[in-house]
């Protein structure tokens, strides 16, 4: 008498593995998409220090930028150029960036879903809408 296994104990066996397979691999790409989230929101936490550093060593003022390429966003010394490069972020993540003399935003798409955004008022919070033009605050 053989003994070994039949073709549909094999075909349920795989087809067992397929399953456990795919729940495994959404389980991981869930935890791979809150992971960027997370540095996403922790690098626009930690742009408020280096706001306040350029905001103290320019005369109390923040500059007129409209991008995150340009005023205060771009400044090197304080270090604001390290937290607007999207270098620096989870691959597809958009910045929006806008300040004036005396209030600033910016603004990144999350991978899960919406937009998570800091101004200078302190606030940091999720928002289902991306900034509009001349917006200093998040909304």
């Amino acid at each position: 008498m053989k003994k070994g296994f039949t073709l549909i104990e094999l075909l349920v066996v795989i087809a067992i593995i397929g399953v456990l397979s795919s729940v495994v691999l959404a389980s991981v790409n869930s935890a791979r998409t809150k992971g960027s989230d997370t540095k996403v929101r922790s690098q626009l936490a930690l742009l408020r220090g280096p706001a306040e550093f350029y905001y103290n060593a320019n005369n109390f003022s923040f500059s007129v930028a409209a991008n995150c390429a340009s005023g205060m966003f771009a400044d090197a010394t304080s270090l604001m150029s390290t937290y607007t490069n999207t270098a620096n972020y989870p691959a597809g993540t958009i910045l929006v960036c806008q300040s004036n003399g005396t209030a600033y935003a910016v603004q990144a798409n999350l991978g899960g879903g919406g937009y998570w955004c800091v101004d200078s008022k302190g606030i940091s919070k999720y928002e289902a809408a991306a900034l509009g033009g001349a917006v200093y605050n998040c909304i």
